[in-house]
């Protein structure tokens, strides 16, 4: 099919380099990850990171992620730690964003970590963003290329769902393989999850030895997706629920449920992977349908029915 938006541009070696002068020129644009897509800005640059925090309409207090293509270009910024190293050679490049202490003499813009003393960083997967950062000689600040609180974009035309042309250059990658934000790992004053995601409590014992506990009660938000709404359709959302007769939506997992145009199945298999691959342009689609309200049956909270299970709560707070 024959791409109607002027925005959108394939993946080439030319339009890597239309990319690397727009990011060179302190200009937003949005690209691919393994996750979900995500708005790209020079992580050194107080312009470009002032422009991702009011295109997004996203609260200072909330930091954003940096990814990095290569370790030696992180240590420049972050003191890194046996933690990270463990981590970082099970599941590095990958779904996984490490807290970092900041260095005195890092480059990364104060705004851009909410002037902590910490940053989030990580290292992407996906080939296209992978290769734009090889050409770099900066970090990306990449939150997802949604407006802050809403659904994140799991393909090039979701980003222009939630932005238009305001956005003047995306790079189509396909859909994220996962389709839900990277696992946050707090590393400083030992382990412990900020966010679930994709690589589980179970991933992350195997490494250890040890379990390894989730962050419930929020006294400071050091990371992203720490923040008490997040991820949500705009509409109201009602979790744990069984299905009757109703004009609601209902978001639906397994192959016991049965079929209606109001039923949305995140998985005939009962794979969670499937289902959460499939959460946030489930939603897209069940709030573009102009239902006005989902309800959600329960979610195995298992792996990254965690994960799934965390961003629904959020959503519906």
């Amino acid at each position: 099919m024959k791409n109607i938006y002027p925005n959108i541009y394939r993946n080439s070696l030319k339009n890597l380099n239309k990319a690397k002068n727009f990011l060179k020129r302190n200009e937003i644009i949005a690209v691919p990850t393994e996750t979900v897509y995500g708005l790209a800005g020079n992580a050194y640059s107080s312009r470009a990171i002032k422009k991702i925090y009011r295109l997004k309409k996203r609260p200072k207090k909330n930091p954003l992620i940096i990814h990095y293509e290569s370790i030696e270009n992180l240590k420049k910024d972050v003191i890194v730690n046996i933690e990270f190293f463990k981590l970082y050679k099970k599941f590095c490049p990958g779904p996984i964003t490490f807290i970092l202490k900041k260095r005195k003499d890092s480059k990364i813009c104060s705004l851009a970590n909410a002037n902590l003393n910490t940053v989030a960083v990580r290292f992407p997967s996906h080939k296209i963003t992978k290769n734009l950062l090889k050409k770099l000689d900066f970090p990306l600040a990449m939150p997802s290329a949604n407006m802050s609180a809403g659904l994140s974009p799991i393909s090039a035309l979701d980003v222009i769902d939630e932005f238009g042309k305001r956005v003047r250059f995306i790079i189509d990658g396909g859909k994220s393989k996962i389709g839900l934000e990277s696992t946050v790992v707090n590393l400083v004053d030992g382990v412990k999850i900020n966010r679930p995601g994709a690589i589980s409590k179970k991933d992350l014992y195997k490494v250890f030895g040890k379990k390894i506990s989730l962050v419930k009660k929020i006294n400071k938000i050091n990371s992203p997706g720490m923040l008490r709404k997040h991820y949500s359709p705009g509409i109201p959302i009602v979790l744990n629920c069984k299905i009757v007769d109703s004009k609601d939506a209902f978001i639906v997992f397994g192959k016991k449920n049965k079929k209606g145009k109001n039923i949305f199945n995140l998985s005939y298999k009962g794979d969670l992977k499937e289902a959460g691959k499939n959460l946030y342009k489930t939603m897209r689609k069940i709030k573009n349908l102009n239902f006005k309200k989902i309800r959600v049956v329960k979610i195995p909270n298992r792996d990254i029915g965690i994960a799934i299970n965390d961003r629904l709560r959020k959503a519906a707070n």
